[in-house]
C-alpha cells in the first residue's frame, strides 16, 4: 500500500497503486477498541460512539465462549454497517471469516499476516500490533494494511504494555507509508499531540467505553481530526434569536462562525426588535416551525455542534431538547436570560424546563453571574462562589461549565470547570459601554473551535483572546451599548498562528 504524508502532518492520500479494497474508507479517525461489558451494556455503548463518529470498531473479547462471541460480533458488525464504520476482528482471523468482519488486527504472537490474508482473501484489512521501526517495517513488508503503535502513554486496560512515546510514534509513523493507529492512555487533552506526531488514526478503550455519555466522548475525539482538513472545516448549528441591530443573537452568531473559517447553519426561535439601546418587541414563531427548522437541517447538512442562545419559552426548550436527544453533536448552551439593556429573554416558566431538559444536554454552559445565581441558587460575590455555583450547575448535569465573571467588581476573572479541573482566565477590565453580543459571541466562537478540532480548554482560551479583542476594537455605533468588533478580532486569532502554538496551548 502505498501513502503520501508529504502533503498533511497526519493524514494520507491513496494512490492508483494501492492493494486496499476501494469498498473499504481509510483507516482513519476514532478507531474503538471494545471492553469487558456484558453484552446489551456493550451494543449500546458501541451504538452511541457510532453517532459520535467513530470509524472503525474493534472488537475484543477473551472471556466469552466462542459461539457468544460469534453472536455478538454479528450484532455489532450490523451496528457498524448501518453507521458506515469499519469492523476489525481482534486476533482472530477465523472469527473474522466467520462474520464476514471488514478484518482482522494481529498481535505480535498472534498469527501471521500471510496465512489471514489467505483466510481473509485480498479485500480483508490486517492490521499488526507494532513498538518499533524494525516492527513497523517487517509488517510493511508482509502485506499488512495499517499498523498499530503504542503504548504510546500508559494505560490501565493493558497492565504490561511498556510506554514507548511520542518520540517513537513519530519515528515509527515516519518509517512507514501505511496508515498509523496510535493506542494506549490517549484522551482529549491528548490527542492533538498524537495527531502532530503522525497518527492517522487513534484506538481508545476506557476514554468511551467507561464514559457515561459515550457518544459525547467520541465526538469530543472525532472532531480533533478537523484540524487537518482545509478550511473552511466544522459545522456550527446556532439556535437562537434574531437582533435586528446585528449586535447579538443569531446574527453574532453567524458572523463569529463564518468570520473563523466554519460552517455556519441556523434556527431562529424568537425575532427582536432590538438596537443598542435595548428590546422593545419579542415574537415568538410557533413551535411546530422551530421544530421543523431544526429537522431540515439536522437531517441533510448536520453538524457538529449546537450552539443555543436566546429560547424564550418552556415550549420551544422542551422542543429542542427533545430532538437535541438523537443527536451526538456537541451543546455548548448559552443561558439567554437577561438582555443587556435588562429586558428579560426568558420567560420565568421557562428556567425550569431549561434546567430540566437542556441543561443536562450541555457539553458546555455559558453562564454569566447573574444566569449562574438564578440556575444554581447560589449566590456569587467571588471566585470561590463562582466555582461553588459551576461545581453545581455540573452536579444538575452540564459535562463542563465555563463561568463569565464580568458583573462581578475589579478586574473579572472566567473559570472553566471541567473533567480536568479548574481553570481560571483573568484580565484587565476594558473601560468601554460597547459591549453588546459578548455572551452570545463568546458561545458562537468556542463552539466554532470546537468544531474544528480544538480541545476544550484550548477553545476556551482562544475565544477570550477573541472576545478581549473584538471589545477593545468596537467602533461605537447607535446611542447606548454598541456591538463588539467581529471582523478585526477575527483577522487578529487568524494572525496568532494558532496551528504553530497548538500543542503548546494545550500544555499550558
Amino acid at each position: 500500500m502505498v501513502f503520501d504524508r508529504a502533503h498533511s502532518g497526519c493524514g494520507f492520500f491513496m494512490t492508483s497503486t494501492t492493494r486496499q479494497s476501494i469498498h473499504h474508507p481509510p483507516i482513519h479517525g476514532v478507531y474503538l477498541i471494545t471492553d469487558d461489558s456484558p453484552a446489551q451494556s456493550l451494543l449500546a455503548k458501541v451504538h452511541q460512539a457510532l453517532l459520535g463518529g467513530a470509524h472503525v470498531v474493534q472488537y475484543r473479547d477473551k472471556k466469552r465462549p466462542r459461539l457468544e462471541q460469534k453472536h455478538l460480533a454479528l450484532e455489532l458488525k450490523a451496528l457498524c454497517n448501518r453507521a458506515g464504520a469499519l469492523f476489525i476482528i481482534n486476533d482472530s482471523a477465523e472469527l473474522a471469516a466467520e462474520v464476514n468482519a471488514d478484518g482482522v488486527h494481529l498481535g505480535q504472537s498472534d498469527g501471521q499476516i500471510d496465512a489471514a490474508r489467505a483466510l481473509l482473501g485480498p479485500d480483508a484489512l490486517i492490521g499488526v500490533s507494532t513498538q518499533s521501526v524494525e516492527l513497523a517495517r517487517q509488517a510493511a513488508a508482509q502485506g499488512a494494511d495499517y499498523i498499530g503503535v503504542g503504548s504510546v502513554y500508559p494505560t490501565g486496560t493493558k497492565q504490561d504494555a511498556v510506554p514507548i512515546g511520542l518520540n517513537a510514534l513519530q519515528t515509527i509513523a515516519a518509517s512507514v507509508t501505511l496508515p498509523v493507529v496510535a493506542i494506549g492512555g490517549i484522551d482529549t487533552t491528548r490527542l492533538a499531540e498524537v495527531i502532530q506526531a503522525g497518527a492517522d488514526s487513534v484506538a481508545v478503550v476506557s476514554a468511551i467505553m467507561s464514559d457515561p455519555q459515550p457518544a459525547i466522548a467520541c465526538r469530543e475525539l472525532a472532531l480533533q481530526f478537523n484540524r487537518h482538513t482545509p478550511l473552511p472545516h466544522g459545522r456550527v448549528l446556532t439556535v437562537a434569536g434574531s437582533d435586528s441591530g446585528g449586535g447579538a443573537g443569531i446574527q453574532a452568531d453567524i458572523k463569529a462562525t463564518t468570520l473563523l473559517g466554519s460552517y455556519a447553519s441556523s434556527v431562529l426561535t424568537a425575532l427582536t426588535a432590538q438596537n443598542t439601546l435595548g428590546v422593545s418587541a419579542i415574537h415568538a414563531p410557533p413551535v411546530e416551525f422551530v421544530r421543523q427548522q431544526l429537522n431540515a437541517v439536522l437531517d441533510d447538512i448536520g453538524t457538529d455542534v449546537i450552539k443555543t442562545g436566546m429560547l424564550y419559552s418552556a415550549e420551544i426548550i422542551s422542543a429542542v431538547a427533545e430532538i437535541f436527544r438523537h443527536h451526538a453533536a456537541l451543546c455548548v448552551i448559552d443561558p439567554v436570560m437577561i438582555a443587556k439593556g435588562g429586558s428579560a429573554l426568558l420567560q420565568p416558566a421557562a428556567t425550569e424546563a431549561f434546567t430540566r431538559e437542556l441543561l443536562p444536554q450541555a457539553y458546555l454552559l455559558t453562564p454569566n453571574v447573574p444566569e449562574a445565581e438564578a440556575l444554581s441558587g447560589q449566590t456569587i460575590t467571588c471566585i470561590e462562589d463562582m466555582i461553588t455555583a459551576a461545581e453545581k450547575l455540573r452536579e444538575m448535569g452540564a459535562r463542563h461549565v465555563f463561568l463569565k465573571g464580568g458583573h462581578l467588581a475589579g478586574d473579572p476573572v472566567d473559570i472553566l470547570l471541567s473533567q480536568q479541573g479548574v481553570l481560571t482566565f483573568p484580565q484587565p477590565r476594558l473601560n468601554t459601554p460597547n459591549t453588546h453580543g459578548t455572551g452570545c459571541t463568546t458561545a458562537s466562537v468556542i463552539a466554532t473551535l470546537l468544531a474544528q478540532g480544538y480541545p476544550l480548554n484550548v477553545a476556551v482560551k482562544r475565544a477570550k483572546q477573541f472576545i478581549t479583542t473584538a471589545i477593545a476594537n468596537a467602533i461605537p455605533l447607535g446611542a447606548g451599548h454598541g456591538p463588539v468588533n467581529h471582523y478585526t478580532a477575527a483577522l487578529t486569532l487568524a494572525g496568532t498562528e494558532v496551528s504553530a502554538s497548538f500543542c503548546e496551548d494545550i500544555s499550558s
